[in-house]
């Protein structure tokens, strides 16, 4: 069961940061114009430093949200950008991924963990169904502990009982989304999408452990 008091507070930490914005913006900016590096992972030092990676994809992840206004390219582009996965072409795919299409559905930060966890664990190879079994075992691990921090993987459950109280549901009208805007929907849904981002990098280490 979620701790949703505890939750709750970290949802108002949220409304009330001070946002780096140009810091945030700028990393982003360089992404975008340089793409996202690649990187030897080395499991001795990524284990040495799993907490301060576990941390630091958290944050990013809720910083990209913020400043992306998208909750799956949010989760998605920390969890990339840490392990060097993928381009910032999947990025863009995932624009109209927030809510499964804001139509009330999974939850952007599902939806860009999964996303990571894809080409993390997955295969180029389209007949490799070793590697595409591999990433089905990871979207089983990450599934129920994200419910398991939040209650629902669904997006309305998510703002009704954790984050607002109701479902903004913000793209229905234009009345819906200045009242999303005038709650902090912005701040308060990095919560989840750093939620996504942290637990979908726990499974990559978890992977790592278990091949090394």
């Amino acid at each position: 069961m979620a701790h949703y008091e505890a939750i709750k507070e970290r949802v108002q930490e949220l409304a009330e940061r001070a946002w780096d914005v140009p810091t945030i913006e700028a990393r982003f900016t360089r992404l975008t114009v340089e793409g996202i590096p690649t990187k030897t992972l080395e499991l001795d030092e990524v284990l040495a430093n799993k907490q301060q990676i576990l941390d630091r994809v958290q944050r990013r992840g809720e910083e990209y949200e913020y400043l992306s206004h998208s909750c799956a390219k949010g989760s998605a582009l920390a969890v990339m950008e840490e392990f060097g996965l993928g381009n910032m072409g999947i990025i863009k795919a995932l624009s109209p991924f927030p809510g499964f299409g804001v139509t009330g559905w999974i939850c952007g930060g599902v939806t860009g963990g999964l996303i990571a966890l894809g080409l993390f664990f997955g295969s180029d190879d389209l007949l490799n169904y070793e590697g595409t079994g591999a990433a089905m075992t990871a979207a089983r691990k990450f599934m129920p502990r994200f419910e398991g921090e939040l209650g629902s993987v669904l997006c309305p459950k998510i703002h009704e009982n954790v984050i607002f109280g109701r479902y903004m549901d913000p793209r229905a009208s234009d009345e819906n989304f200045e009242a999303f805007k005038r709650e902090k929907g912005y701040e308060k849904c990095a919560l989840p999408t750093g939620i996504g981002a942290r637990l979908a990098a726990q499974i990559i280490i978890e992977g790592m452990l278990s091949e090394g």
